[in-house]
């Protein structure tokens, strides 16, 4: 953070997984982040809300921080819902850097992206940010783009960015509305005594991070970034760095419950943008990756106890 100075803190998607998580590491290290309140179902007011939550919290004339950690698309999502959430990061940035000028405060961006969406189709595993990316979805296709429009906005404002290629993120608070979470959606369906889906073979590998893992990462990663030369982008891959099949997790599921999971293997569309081994290896700022900390077995643990929680939470 600016030595000695207050910062200024917008995070967008702040309701979701890797939101909240971003908020509650700015609580902990003593700042109060804003929100932004967005109408996600329709672009143009979208565009409008963040537009108005960005002149708060230029207003204050501090130095500030950005962190776009919205997006409801994943690897099944159609094009259309796709191609609107580019559209909206598109329209915000390009008001952003219309409003941005001379004498505006020093500012820095965090955009959350998908280390498998983006290298889905590449070769040559562990994948690196030396890697080409090539995504075999239109979800990694939207996450490229999404990359290219925040590029674009460090090159034409002088505000670095900091784009987080993000691994298979779980943990509390998983949207179960979401086709996606493995993790969670296991866990979930031991504490509902039915069987969980699983359309991939259980030897398809993944790398799985833990939310707040990932939370400190990225508010790390922006107060580094923000110090960068202007216009700067760095990509940096936010894994565990450990590969993880479906079969291990469903064995750790076991150790965790004492029962076998019950599972129906099973067909989808959607498998055909499932490559069969994603692992990572991240080589931008590596001293940062010590602030990984939480085990595949803890981090399930604590899905588990969430999900339980939910659970007994009495409906509204």
């Amino acid at each position: 953070m600016a030595e000695g100075r207050e910062v200024a803190t917008l995070v967008v998607g702040g309701s979701g997984l890797l939101g909240s998580a971003v908020l509650r590491e700015l609580h902990l290290q003593g700042r109060e982040p804003e929100r932004a309140v967005v109408p996600w179902s329709d672009p143009e007011a979208a565009v409008a809300a963040l537009t108005a939550a960005s002149e708060r919290l230029l207003s204050r004339g501090l130095p500030w921080r950005l962190y776009w950690c919205a997006g409801s698309g994943v690897v099944a999502s159609g094009r259309e819902q796709l191609d609107a959430e580019v559209a909206t990061l598109d329209g915000f940035l390009t008001r952003l850097a219309a409003r941005l000028g001379a004498g505006a405060a020093p500012g820095a961006v965090f955009l959350a992206s998908s280390a498998g969406g983006v290298y889905a189709g590449a070769a040559g595993s562990p994948f690196t940010e030396e890697t080409e990316p090539r995504p075999i979805s239109p979800y990694g296709e939207a996450k490229l783009a999404s990359e290219v429009r925040a590029r674009a906005f460090a090159a034409t404002t002088g505000v670095p960015v900091l784009i987080g290629r993000i691994a298979n993120l779980y943990g509390p608070g998983q949207d179960p509305r979401k086709a996606q979470g493995l993790i969670s959606v296991l866990c979930r369906a031991h504490l509902g005594r039915r069987p969980s889906s699983i359309y991939v073979s259980l030897d398809t590998a993944r790398d799985y991070i833990y939310v707040d893992d990932v939370a400190r990462l990225a508010v790390a990663g922006t107060e580094r970034v923000a110090t960068a030369e202007p216009g700067r982008t760095v990509v940096k891959i936010l894994a565990s760095q450990t590969g993880t099949t479906v079969a291990a997790i469903l064995g750790e599921l076991r150790r965790i419950t004492k029962h076998r999971p019950r599972v129906v293997l099973g067909a989808s569309a959607a498998a055909r943008f499932q490559a069969r081994v994603l692992r990572f290896r991240s080589v931008v700022w590596p001293d940062l990756d010590g602030l990984v900390t939480t085990g595949l077995p803890t981090g399930m643990a604590a899905t588990m106890r969430s999900a339980l929680a939910e659970r007994a939470a009495p409906s509204r």
